[in-house]
Order: C-alpha cells, then structure tokens, then sequence
C-alpha cells in the first residue's frame, strides 16, 4: 500500500511572528507536530508533498488578502517546517488536487491513500479532502497535524461534510 502525506499551506505568513491577527494558530505546537509526520512517513519510505496556497501578487489581492502573495516571503514555506523531499505544488484555490501537476504525480505514483496535515482544517485541508473524494481518491486527515482558528460551528459543519464524504480523521 502507498500513502503519501500532503503539508498543506505550513507558510510564513500564517506562521511567523509578522502573521495576521486572525493566523491564531499555535505555531510551535503545529510545527512540531507536523514536523513528527514529516519524518514518520518519510523514515517509513513514504513521499511527503508540500502545498503552497498562493494569491496571486495584484494591487486588489494585496489590499484584500495581504497574506499567500505570490513573490512575498509571507508566501514561502515556514521556515521551522521540515522539507524533506523536491515535491512542492503552489495552488490558486483552496482544493491542492486542483493543480493539475500534483494530481498527475498522485495518479503516476498510484497511492493507495492521501493523508492530509497542515492548514486549516476547516478551510483549504477539507477542501482538498473533499475533493480528493469527488475525484475517487481515498483521503484520510491527521488530526495530529491540523490545527484551526474557525468556530466551533464551523468546525461540526466542516466535520459533518467530510464524513458524508466518506473521509476519516485518523
């Protein structure tokens, strides 16, 4: 059985120290965490495959968004996240599997499953998640390795989907 495990936007600027106030996320804990994933599944021979969200560097997404600007240090991978393989995908939308290059990797490597970490889980790791699923490709997300700054609400909204989509928080 192959698995891969997919980092999904572990970037500066909802990271570092200069992040937005709302990037509440719990840095040193989630890096750590992730971190552990990394080299769990890469000491156990599986590929570790890194997602960049990125927004595309305007005059209107700078004033809108000011985080994930294409070109921006905020854009890059954390620095405190461990990069243990070449495979980085930058993506346009919340759902990873819609660059069409890492969706080529996924189906060239035939895995069996994607185990999805990173951020947030309510926002870009449940869309890849559920689409993952529309495209028929097991996706399971480690809950070890996520982290959120939703409401709860959300989150029982975000979990409801997923299960009737069939994906498996492990």
């Amino acid at each position: 059985m192959s698995t891969a495990l997919i980092v999904i936007d572990m970037q500066n600027d909802y990271l570092y120290e200069k992040r937005k106030p709302q990037f509440s996320y719990d840095t040193p804990q989630l890096v750590a965490a992730v971190n552990k994933l990394i080299h769990e599944y890469s000491d156990a021979g599986n590929d570790c495959i890194y997602i960049r969200h990125i927004i595309q560097n305007l005059p209107t997404n700078r004033w809108l968004f000011g985080y994930s600007i294409a070109g921006t240090e905020g854009a890059e991978l954390y620095s405190g996240l461990d990069v243990v393989s070449k495979y980085v995908f930058d993506k346009l939308f919340g759902d990873a599997l819609t660059n069409r290059y890492l969706l080529e990797l996924i189906r060239a490597k035939g895995y069996d499953k994607l185990h999805l970490c990173g951020l947030d889980e309510c926002g870009c790791v449940t869309s890849t998640a559920l689409g993952a699923a529309k495209r028929g490709i097991t996706a399971e997300i480690v809950s070890a390795g996520t982290a959120t700054v939703f409401p709860e609400q959300k989150v029982i909204k975000a979990h409801e989907k997923l299960k009737k989509a069939g994906v498996r928080f492990i």
